[in-house]
């Protein structure tokens, strides 16, 4: 089995060839192809970091624009009067991994 340890939206993602992951907002319109950061690359009892230097090149496809869940911000001071109401939904995109190479 191959997969790959890819950096993806400030995060690391264990992807393989089909997986689907959600990562920070990407600029591309849906179907557009993208080309991940490999950090490790697995390919059976074969393990490759990037400090040994990958070859690999691992390519997803945008399949759409997301939002994350509401947050709700409450700021509240007491005995002032002061109350602050905010809401935030994160932007994500959607990627199916297409090829690990």
């Amino acid at each position: 089995m191959v997969y790959a340890i890819v950096k993806a939206g400030g995060r690391q993602e264990k992807v393989s060839v089909g997986s689907i992951l959600v990562v920070d907002k990407m600029a591309g319109e849906a179907g557009d192809k993208v080309e991940l950061e490999p950090i490790m690359l697995v390919d059976g009892d074969k393990i490759t970091t990037a400090a040994d230097g990958i070859s690999a090149k691992v390519t997803a496809e945008i399949v759409r624009d997301e939002k994350g869940p509401k947050i709700t911000i409450v700021k509240y001071k007491n005995k002032t009067g002061y109350r602050k109401r905010q809401g935030h939904r994160q932007k994500l995109t959607r990627l199916k991994v297409t090829g690990i190479k």
